[in-house]
C-alpha cells in the first residue's frame, strides 16, 4: 500500500477510482491497485462511452453478442453489467474485511430517467438484482426526481451513490432522503445495517463555473469556491449523522451517508494537481479519483486532515462571492443541469458508436448476394 493511501486510510477517508474499462480487469491493473490501497471503483456514462468506444477491449465480446442477435440496449447493458460484476467481484475481499463498510462497484441508472422518480426506482430496483452482488451501488442522480427515489430504493435495502450533488441544499435533500430510507427500511422489519450510500459531492466543476464569471479585481477569489463548498458539505454531514436522531439509527446498526468527493482532478492547469484531494481529507469520506489525479496523489499527495479547518473561512468566502456577483445557488443549479446533460449525451454516443458497430459487423457476417 502506498504511503499516501494509508495515510488517508488512518484519517478516515478511502480513496476510490475514478474509472472503468475492461482492459483493467483482464490485464490485473485493477487488482493490483485494489492491493495497493483502492478500495472501491465508481463508473459513469461518460467513462464507459470512452471505455466501450475508443478501445479495443470489448471487440470479442461485442462480436460475440451481435453473433447472438442482441439488440443495441441488451449489448451496452451486458457489456456494463459484467464490468461492473468482475469490478465487484475483485472488491469483495475489501467488503468482507470491512464488513461492509467499503468495496463497491457503482453502475448508474440511464441518465434519460433524471426527471422520473418511477422510472429510477423501477431500473435502479432492476439493475440491483441483475448484478446480483452484495457489494454494489446504484447511482442515482441528486434531482428533484431522483432524491425520492434514493429513499425508495434505500427503503428496500438497495444500496445507492447518488450522484451529481453540488449545492447545499440539494445535499441536505440527499442527506434526508437515506436517513428517511433507513426508518422506513425499519419501520418494515428489514436490516439497516446491510445497506450502505455515499453521496457524490462534485468538486472541481464548481471552481471551473465560479472562476469563469469573476471579473477583473477578483483573482483573490478564484480556485476556492469549491474547497469552501465542499468544506460546508461536511460540516452539514457531521451535523446531520452526529445527531441524536440519527444516533437512534445507528444504535441498530445504520452506517453514516459517506460524502464521496467526485470530480476531484484538476481543470485549471495553474492549480496544483492534487489541490482538491489535499484540501477534502476528513474522516468517514470517499475521494474517488481518475488515473492522472490518481497517480499524482500516489507520488506526491500530502496527507493531514483538512475537511475541518478554516470552516469559518469558508463561510466568509461566501458572503464574498456573493458581494462579488456570484449566485451559487444559480451556479450549482447549472452544473446539475449541465452534469445530466454530459451523462446523457455520453450514453447516446455510446448506443450510436454500439448501433454502427453492430450494424457493420452484421454486414460482414451476411455473405454477399444472400437474401
Amino acid at each position: 500500500m502506498t504511503d499516501s493511501i494509508k495515510n488517508a486510510q488512518e484519517i478516515g477517508q478511502s480513496i476510490w477510482y475514478d474509472n472503468m474499462r475492461r482492459g483493467l480487469i483482464d490485464s490485473g491493473e485493477l487488482k493490483s491497485l485494489i492491493d495497493a490501497g483502492i478500495t472501491g471503483l465508481t463508473s459513469n456514462p461518460t467513462i464507459f462511452q470512452k471505455a466501450i468506444a475508443e478501445s479495443t477491449d470489448y471487440d470479442e465480446a461485442f462480436h460475440k453478442l451481435v453473433i447472438e442477435g442482441k439488440d443495441v440496449g441488451a449489448i451496452y447493458e451486458t457489456l456494463t453489467v459484467e464490468d461492473i460484476q468482475s469490478a465487484a467481484d475483485l472488491l469483495k475481499v475489501v467488503y468482507d474485511e470491512s464488513k461492509g463498510a467499503d468495496g463497491y462497484a457503482s453502475l448508474e441508472v440511464s441518465p434519460h430517467l433524471s426527471n422520473d422518480t418511477t422510472g429510477t426506482i423501477k431500473e435502479g430496483r432492476r439493475l440491483f438484482k441483475l448484478l446480483n452482488r452484495d457489494n454494489v451501488m446504484i447511482k442515482v442522480p441528486a434531482t428533484p426526481a431522483g432524491i425520492p427515489a434514493v429513499r425508495s430504493l434505500i427503503s428496500e435495502g438497495i444500496n445507492v451513490n447518488v450522484t451529481l450533488t453540488f449545492s447545499l441544499a440539494a445535499y441536505a435533500k440527499v442527506r434526508q432522503a437515506y436517513i428517511s430510507g433507513l426508518e422506513d427500511l425499519l419501520a418494515s422489519g428489514g436490516d439497516i445495517s446491510k445497506v450502505s450510500s455515499v453521496a457524490s459531492f462534485f468538486v472541481s466543476r464548481v471552481d471551473t463555473a465560479v472562476d469563469s464569471r469573476l471579473g477583473v479585481g477578483h483573482d483573490d477569489l478564484k480556485g476556492s469556491a469549491a474547497i469552501a463548498n465542499a468544506k460546508l458539505a461536511y460540516r452539514d454531514f457531521g451535523k446531520d449523522f452526529g445527531s441524536a436522531h440519527f444516533e437512534k439509527l445507528e444504535s441498530k446498526g445504520a452506517r453514516v451517508q459517506r460524502p464521496l468527493w467526485a470530480s476531484t482532478s484538476t481543470k485549471n492547469p495553474e492549480y496544483s494537481d492534487v489541490m482538491y484531494p489535499e484540501a477534502l481529507m476528513g474522516s468517514n469520506t470517499v475521494d474517488t479519483m481518475p488515473e492522472p489525479t490518481l497517480l499524482a496523489f500516489i507520488d506526491h499527495g500530502n496527507v493531514a486532515e483538512t475537511l475541518t479547518k478554516e470552516v469559518n473561512k469558508a463561510e466568509r468566502l461566501f458572503i464574498d462571492l456573493e458581494k462579488a456577483g456570484i449566485d451559487m445557488e444559480q451556479i450549482t443549479d447549472g452544473l446539475l443541469i449541465d452534469g445530466v446533460k454530459l451523462f446523457a449525451d455520453s450514453y447516446d454516443d455510446l448506443l450510436t458508436d454500439i448501433t454502427k458497430k453492430r450494424t457493420e459487423l452484421l454486414k460482414e457476417a451476411t455473405p454477399v448476394g444472400s437474401g
